[in-house]
């Protein structure tokens, strides 16, 4: 009887990519409902800085985050290149604003490398790791901590 390989298959993901800042960042594409170009947002008074405002997104309300404030990675500008990734969280639906999408990468877990040391600070609380492709280096996003984490 032949082994199944299954133990390698386990650990491949899908990462979306995408730019926050100049830093290419991924996550697994299964955390994300969808991606959008920004539409009409109203801005929540008193909000963090962070949150920019909320839309209606199909009679649903999202809060939208620009990821760039909330990781420390500086100001995400508003323009024709732009998106909201759209994730679902435990309080509902949240959008990521990032800077462009890029590929979608499939990746190894297992080659997966903890994020070096120069991530310290906020910024390395964010992430879960490092991932090598050969041509650029993927900042790979915890998800579940941009949202929980409160400044």
């Amino acid at each position: 009887m032949a082994q199944k390989k299954t133990d390698s298959v386990k650990r491949m993901v899908e990462l979306a990519t995408f730019y926050v800042g100049d830093a290419l960042c991924g996550m697994d594409i299964l955390k994300i409902q969808e991606i959008n170009k920004l539409t009409q947002m109203t801005k929540v008074p008193q909000a963090p800085e962070y949150v920019i405002g909320i839309l209606n997104l199909r009679g649903q309300i999202v809060t939208i985050i620009d990821l760039g404030k909330k990781i420390g990675l500086g100001e995400t500008e508003i323009n024709q290149d732009s998106r909201n990734i759209i994730v679902n969280d435990s309080s509902g639906h949240v959008g990521l604003l990032v800077r462009q999408i890029s590929d979608v990468v499939s990746a190894d877990m297992e080659r997966r490398e903890s994020a070096p040391a120069n991530m310290h600070g906020i910024q390395g609380d964010f992430f879960t790791g490092v991932y090598k492709t050969e041509q650029t280096l993927i900042g790979i996003l915890d998800v579940d901590k941009v949202l929980s984490i409160e400044e």
